[in-house]
């Protein structure tokens, strides 16, 4: 199907978690791999991955999506290899809660940069990624709460390069920005008060932000483990998003 002129794939991180990502774990709607193909980035050059992405989105220039499926190192129990044959992939800054619109946590996002040649050594390119990881509660066979896990299988992962445009991947109108930023201020309060919490350190760490920042000090593997065990109280059930099409 030929794609009209000034199309766009701009889906909230509300939307990558709760519908993309929840669906491809539950094996259904393949009809989005049209938009987000399944493939291991990490076995390409990010300048080729524009090349491989959904067959809807190749002519997009900002940003591209894919579902990245867990390495068998890491169903091992091992750390993820996140080394391409001229550089690697190194986390920055900490992991931090994808938000939905009613204040759920539903998800997990890490935030990386590209560096050329070797570790520790290589050179930063600008080319960035995000990685998201969907958290579902399950239930307590002790107790009549749910416990909310990690899911592993597969990881939605967008690829940008850095713009120097704060609002790159926030399309919202101003004033639901600015309600989003309150929720997210009033969220670090509370975090920074539990000492196991990660601390989260501005807007553009939620799942509300989009703009590109310094970066970060590099953030350890297990951290991600630790918020999601620190959760109070586990996420709800998932939202029931319709399929429209693109």
């Amino acid at each position: 199907m030929e794609i009209p002129a000034g199309f766009r794939f701009f889906p909230t991180e509300e939307e990558l978690v709760s519908f993309y990502l929840r669906n491809q774990l539950d094996g259904r709607r393949q009809e989005m791999h049209s938009v987000i193909p399944v493939l291991n980035i990490y076995d390409v050059e990010p300048w080729d991955l524009p090349q491989l992405a959904g067959e809807r989105c190749r002519r997009d220039t900002e940003q591209w999506f894919y579902f990245t499926p867990r390495q068998e190192r890491e169903a091992r129990g091992g750390r993820a290899n996140r080394t391409t044959a001229s550089g690697y992939w190194k986390a920055t800054g900490s992991p931090s809660y994808v938000y939905s619109s009613d204040d759920r946590v539903i998800g997990m996002k890490k935030t990386m940069v590209f560096y050329k040649g070797k570790a520790p050594s290589g050179k930063k390119t600008k080319w960035k990624m995000n990685e998201y990881r969907a958290i579902e509660a399950v239930p307590n066979p002790t107790a009549v709460t749910t416990t909310p896990m990690l899911r592993h299988e597969f990881s939605l992962c967008r690829i940008y390069v850095v713009s120097g445009s704060f609002r790159a991947f926030d399309r919202r109108p101003l004033e639901t920005v600015s309600r989003a930023t309150q929720l997210h201020e009033n969220r670090t309060a509370t975090f920074s008060e539990r000492a196991s919490m990660m601390e989260v350190t501005s807007s553009s760490s939620t799942s509300h932000s989009g703009g590109d920042h310094s970066d970060q000090p590099e953030a350890n593997e297990d951290d991600i483990w630790e918020m999601v065990n620190d959760l109070e109280e586990p996420p709800l059930g998932w939202e029931q998003m319709n399929w429209t099409g693109v």
